[in-house]
Parts: C-alpha cells; sequence; structure tokens
C-alpha cells in the first residue's frame, strides 16, 4: 500500500501523519511507509494499537540527531493532539516546510508530470504547443495567479510567471525558458518534496548543535547569514568557488580580522591563473602590484621580458600583491585557521554580486556586505579598537586585529528551504554532491482529480 494514498485522516492523526511523511520522504524506509499506511487508512482499531509506537518512533528520529523535542518532557496524561504537537522540532520554517510539503504530495498524486520539451529556447511572444503545458505547471506550483487554457503564445502574462519561478529557482529571471528552467519544470513533485525534506532534516540536525554566534554560508544557494540571539543581524550574498575548485563543506573559528590585506598567490592559483598571464604580458605584475620573493624572503625584480622567459620555466618564487583598491581580496579579509587556504574577504570585482548563480571564485568566499560584517566585528569581537577606527581612513597599511573571542564559522550545502514569504526556494546541485541516481520512493499514483 502506498505511504502517500490519499484519503482522509481523522483529525487527531494529522500532525503525527505529517511529522511522519517528512520523515519517509527524508528517509525512506519500511517501517514508515507501514505507519504512515495505518494512520492514513487503518481501521480505528489498529491506529489505536499503534498510536503509541509510532510517537515513539518519531520521537526516535529526532533523537537520533540529537534534536531536542518539547515530546521528552510532555507529561503523560497529556491528550494525544498536545503530544503530537510536541513532536515538532524547534525550526521557525517547520510549519512552512510541512504545508509546502502536502501540496507537493497532492499535486504528486492527482497530477499527471510529464516532461516539458519544447526542443529549443523559449522566448516572450514565442508560440509553441508547450506554453499550454508550462501555463498549468506554473499555475499548479503556485508561480502563475492564473491558468489561461489552450494559450500556445508565450503572454506578458507567462513571462512575470516564469522570472517568479526562476527566481525561486536561483536563476537569472530573464524570461528565457531554457535547459535549467526546465530541468527544475520537470522535476516531479515526489523529486521536489523529498529534496525539501532532505534538507530540512538536514539543516535542523546542523543547526541545533550551534552556539551563538555563528556565520554560517549556504554554498549552493550563495547566502551568508551572522545570527545572534536566535535572529539573523546581517544577511549577505557571497561569491563562492567554481565546480573545479569548489568551496569545501566545513567550518571553523574566525580568529582575526585584516584592514588592507596583502594576497599571497598560492601555488595552484600562481600556476594556473597568474604564470600564463605573465608569459602573454610580462608587464602583469607591475601592472597589478604584485611583489616577487625568493623564499628567503628578499625581492626580486626583473626585466619584463625576463619573467616571461621565468613564467615559462619553474618558477621558484612567492607573489604578493600589496593592498589597495585592486587588490584581489578587497578591504577586509576574516582568517580561520584551516589547511586549505579558506578564508572570508572582500572583492575588488563587486559587480559580480549582481549575478544569479555566482560559483566564480578560486574556492575562498567573497562577500558583499563585507563592511558591515567587519562593523560588526570591530562593535563586539576586535580589542584593539582605537587602531581599528584609525586605519578606517588608511587603505595601504596591513594590520591584523586580535579579537575577544573566535567567531565559528560554517560553510554548508542546503538545496531547498522555505523562505520568510513562505515560498519554497531551490538550488541546483553545483557541485554535483547529490547521489548518481535519485532513491526509489514507494508507488504513489492514485486516480488524477
Amino acid at each position: 500500500m502506498s505511504p502517500f494514498t490519499a484519503a482522509s485522516t481523522q483529525d487527531q492523526y494529522v500532525n503525527l501523519t505529517q511529522h511522519l511523511q517528512l520523515q519517509y520522504l527524508a528517509e525512506p524506509t519500511a517501517q514508515r511507509a507501514q505507519y504512515l499506511a495505518i494512520l492514513q487508512t487503518g481501521s480505528a482499531a489498529e491506529q489505536l494499537e499503534y498510536i503509541d509506537e509510532i510517537q515513539h518512533s518519531v520521537a526516535d528520529f529526532w533523537h537520533s540527531k540529537q534534536v531536542p523535542l518539547a515530546f521528552d518532557s510532555i507529561n503523560d496524561i497529556a491528550s494525544l493532539l498536545e503530544k503530537n504537537i510536541a513532536l515538532e522540532p524547534t525550526a521557525d520554517d517547520y510549519l512552512g516546510v510541512i504545508n509546502s510539503l502536502r501540496k507537493l504530495m497532492w499535486l504528486s498524486q492527482t497530477q499527471d508530470w510529464q516532461a516539458i520539451e519544447p526542443g529549443g529556447l523559449l522566448r516572450p511572444g514565442d508560440s509553441h504547443p508547450s506554453i499550454k503545458q508550462i501555463n498549468q505547471r506554473l499555475w499548479l506550483l503556485g508561480d502563475a495567479n492564473e491558468y489561461v487554457t489552450d494559450e500556445v503564445i508565450y503572454q506578458p502574462t507567462l513571462v512575470q510567471s516564469v522570472k517568479r519561478f526562476q527566481s525561486r529557482h536561483g536563476l537569472k529571471a530573464d524570461a528565457v525558458i531554457g535547459p535549467k528552467t526546465l530541468y527544475w519544470l520537470n522535476q516531479t513533485p515526489l523529486q521536489l518534496a523529498s529534496l525539501l525534506a532532505i534538507s530540512f532534516v538536514e539543516k535542523t540536525t546542523y543547526v541545533s548543535q550551534l552556539s551563538q554566534p555563528y556565520l554560517l554560508i549556504n554554498i549552493p544557494a550563495f547566502q551568508m547569514v551572522l545570527v545572534d540571539h536566535n535572529q539573523v543581524v546581517l544577511a549577505s550574498k557571497v561569491i563562492v568557488g567554481k565546480s573545479y575548485r569548489q568551496t569545501p563543506v566545513m567550518n571553523g573559528q574566525i580568529s582575526n580580522v585584516i584592514i588592507n590585506p596583502t594576497w599571497t598567490v598560492p601555488r595552484q592559483l600562481l600556476r594556473q591563473d597568474i604564470l600564463p598571464q605573465i608569459r602573454r604580458n610580462g608587464h602583469y605584475f607591475a601592472d597589478k602590484h604584485f611583489d616577487v620573493f625568493d623564499y628567503e624572503g628578499h625581492r626580486i625584480d626583473k626585466t619584463p621580458e625576463q619573467w616571461q622567459l621565468a613564467a615559462a620555466g619553474k618558477f621558484p618564487y612567492k607573489v604578493v600583491q600589496r593592498p589597495g583598491g585592486g587588490n584581489a581580496l578587497g578591504r577586509y579579509k576574516f582568517y580561520f585557521q584551516n589547511n586549505q587556504s579558506l578564508y572570508l574577504h572582500d572583492t575588488s570585482a563587486p559587480e559580480l554580486f549582481s549575478r544569479a548563480e555566482r560559483d566564480i571564485s578560486s574556492g575562498c568566499v567573497r562577500i558583499e556586505k563585507v563592511q558591515q560584517l567587519a562593523d560588526w566585528f570591530a562593535n563586539h569581537l576586535v580589542l584593539d579598537k582605537r587602531t581599528w577606527n584609525r586605519l578606517q581612513s588608511n587603505y595601504t597599511q596591513t594590520q591584523w586585529f586580535s579579537l575577544s573571542s573566535t567567531l565559528p564559522v560554517h560553510m554548508v550545502y542546503w538545496r531547498a528551504w522555505v523562505d520568510e514569504q513562505q515560498a519554497v526556494q531551490y538550488r541546483d546541485d553545483i557541485y554535483q554532491l547529490a547521489p548518481a541516481e535519485p532513491v526509489n520512493l514507494l508507488s504513489h499514483k492514485v486516480s488524477k482529480k
């Protein structure tokens, strides 16, 4: 029997069914499927027999992830409804996720979801039979305010719906229906529900273990938040690593803030990026304000022609970019110890933050609202505030600042969530970290409505 049968459930079991369905979507097991069938289609006697067992199964799921529940301290004489509500994990977005899953599962149970294949790009004004199907799908997903039947021309009303859908999936909102937009349009409701459930469980598990304040960078969302006293005190766009120079999933402790940092070019970037530039243009070091040192710390000077010749060989030198407006790290660098030469920093190219897809760095994380983040550090953690204030008008002197305490920083990889407007957000698997094949859930087909 399907765990998603569209059957009426007694009101007293609605909350418990929703808890269990989320867990099944995130981590499907035969036992959870059996419990769902009992709650949705079982007899009253069967439901009464298993209710306590099902409640404890839901609680054990969160216990295994060290997520606290009000259920753990609820009085035995509490009502069934009170116990079911107490099984909710403490997460601000839980009800939004549950409501979104309910809608997606209803779509999965009642709608055919055949692949849309227009055979090429679709732009506003184009005419194509698949326009009708796209319009209907956007209406079902909530991105279109109305469903215009039998429309085969890409009308302005559909343009706005497509842009809304693209923004919700982290795509450039240009209304051009291409491969990436089609990919998300063709994801089935069950696939979308599973991704949302998996991401919610991952996020809730992770965040429940964090001490505050902390910085959190969600890599595929290209987003950073600074959280203190359970409030987001700063949110910012970020730029992360390319697919072949990935920003790793990791955590650390920010121990220093550097004003006017120098940039010591990592060997890999030097070999892959800088030396090819030198071979083409011997003036590159001078133009970009780089100094070159041997490994004993002595500065090396050569003519442009000599640099071009040296760049063609082994190149036994260290390359350091001076601070200033053209420095790749910009005005601030936030340092935490790690073995991957990873840090957070400003940028000399702020226009890149206007891109929808920002996996374009060499691995480090660039922050758009870097001045606001630096100000927070200055107000809360920087020890030498006098020197900090004095250097705010200085753009050439490099200064490391110690902190009164370290700030935890977390790099995570969550691809779906419900935002403050109760809209489900999805993001591409930019580093291809998802399993090669999707998990095969149990059959969920019922009659179309």
